[in-house]
């Protein structure tokens, strides 16, 4: 038997009472502040969103706090503060006779319940008058304690891991960039000399419910292509883009405007493209080598010089035909990409390395968060 498990057998072996929240917080809303009417300083402006609006140079609460998101996009998202902070657009929960983190976890354990709380048609809204009377365990301060102990050290673990992946992301850019920088130690020719370029859809399609995916400028994050967010296209539209070229796998897409430079290895078959993206397809150039060469320093620099438009910017097929590319041998080609493709895996994918550890973590605290916080409620 552990610990947690000797304090509930000895504190609550019949279970533990469940309280409102209203009954054992205090519950405040925030004080209206804007950037322009504030000075700049060292404390962050909790309002509607996940981050800090911005920082201010004086604070309304202090100590271990609760707040919770008032409106926009991030209505209702909990967090928790240890130190000095200006509540604006959300409201604060504190709480003298319980602990305060044991209730942030409780209420981030129900984060789905509370945006299900969310009214107001253009922009959300969470109220106070909207959670105050969720019921929640109140165990005996001791059993408290101990949960918190617990879940901190799974946090913890997490925030170590994702550091450590930020530093090797940091690591893997620097060598990538090194790895592809030929210098005038080789001849550079055009994207267009070993490849074709293709052009997307120049209108916006009637989407379906069931159809084809079709990438988008915002489905290409990160050198990769998320295509369960795809919107969906008909068979009619499919076949009228595929006259031109089908994308097969290994093809490289690239964004044309707004997140313009942005790349992506298409990775599933019967996909086409959407507006302000194109196709690079290579013919006799690595795939992967010029997937990788497209990320690096060399051509971010080329891309930044060559881009049209002053507050919409955009990138042309003519800018993204000359993009310049190093005439090496192929076998040099892939025996770099074979290394890069190595440390990304390490750095990038879900299922290996280290992203798969913050995954694997993340599902354990959940699991643990949830059965830690679930009591029997005393008759």
């Amino acid at each position: 038997m552990n610990k947690l498990e000797e304090l509930i057998q000895k504190l609550c072996p019949n279970g533990v009472e469940y309280k409102k929240l209203k009954d054992i917080t205090v519950m405040k809303r925030g004080t209206s502040l804007t950037k322009k009417d504030s000075i700049v300083g060292n404390y962050p402006v909790i309002s509607g969103g996940r981050e800090p609006a911005f920082y201010c140079d004086k604070y309304n609460r202090e100590g271990e706090t609760i707040t919770i998101a008032g409106s926009g996009a991030g209505a209702g998202y909990v967090q928790y503060w240890d130190k000095p902070i200006f509540v604006c657009d959300a409201f604060s929960i504190k709480s003298e006779l319980n602990d305060v983190k044991f209730i942030y976890y409780y209420l981030a354990n129900i984060q789905n319940a509370i945006y299900n709380t969310k009214t107001g048609g253009g922009i959300p809204h969470v109220h106070i008058s909207s959670i105050e009377n969720f019921t929640i365990p109140v165990p005996p301060m001791e059993i408290q304690c101990e949960i918190v102990r617990i879940l901190d050290n799974f946090t913890e673990l997490k925030a170590n891991l994702t550091a450590e992946l930020a530093a090797r992301k940091k690591q893997y850019e620097y060598y990538r960039d090194e790895l592809l920088n030929f210098g005038d130690d080789v001849k550079w020719k055009t994207v267009e000399t070993f490849c074709e370029v293709y052009d997307s859809l120049h209108q916006t399609p009637k989407y379906v419910a069931d159809g084809l995916p079709m990438i988008r400028v915002q489905d290409v994050r990160c050198d990769a292509i998320n295509t369960t967010q795809c919107l969906r296209v008909s068979e009619d539209t499919f076949f009228a883009f595929i006259k031109k070229y089908k994308p097969k796998i290994n093809d490289i897409v690239i964004t044309r405007v707004g997140s313009y430079g942005n790349v992506g290895l298409i990775q599933y078959d019967n996909v086409c493209l959407g507006q302000n993206v194109a196709l690079i397809c290579p013919n006799s150039y690595h795939a992967k080598f010029l997937f990788f060469m497209l990320q690096s320093k060399t051509i971010k620099t080329f891309i930044e010089a060559n881009v049209n438009g002053a507050s919409h910017k955009s990138l042309s097929l003519a800018s993204i035909r000359k993009l310049p590319i190093p005439d090496i041998a192929f076998e040099e080609q892939e025996r770099i990409a074979n290394i890069l493709g190595r440390f990304d895996a390490l750095c990038n994918d879900i299922s290996k390395g280290l992203p798969a550890e913050i995954e694997a973590r993340k599902k354990q605290y959940e699991y643990y968060r949830d059965k830690l916080l679930t009591f029997k409620e005393v008759s």
